[in-house]
């Protein structure tokens, strides 16, 4: 993109942009860019337990987090009450 557009527009050097087909044209905007998080079993095991509610619910958790092969126990989460 021409040095011209981008300042005119307010696009820096160097942004990630997205390019659309539009029928009377090409639409350039300025893209957002979102890191993704990879959950390890851990962090899993700590939503399982830490989302339960009630009592049924959290030892249906506690099962799930043992399937993963760890010890809900040593996972720390927030007991429903």
């Amino acid at each position: 993109m021409p040095a011209s557009l981008r300042k005119r527009f307010g696009i820096e050097e160097g942004t990630i942009v997205t390019a659309e087909e539009r029928d009377d044209g090409i639409l350039i905007r300025p893209a957002v860019v979102v890191p993704v998080e990879r959950y390890t079993p851990e962090r899993k095991a700590e939503f399982l337990l830490s989302n339960a509610v009630g009592e049924q619910d959290y030892r249906s958790a506690r099962r799930a987090v043992k399937k993963l092969g760890l010890d809900p126990d040593t996972i720390p989460h927030a007991r429903p009450s």
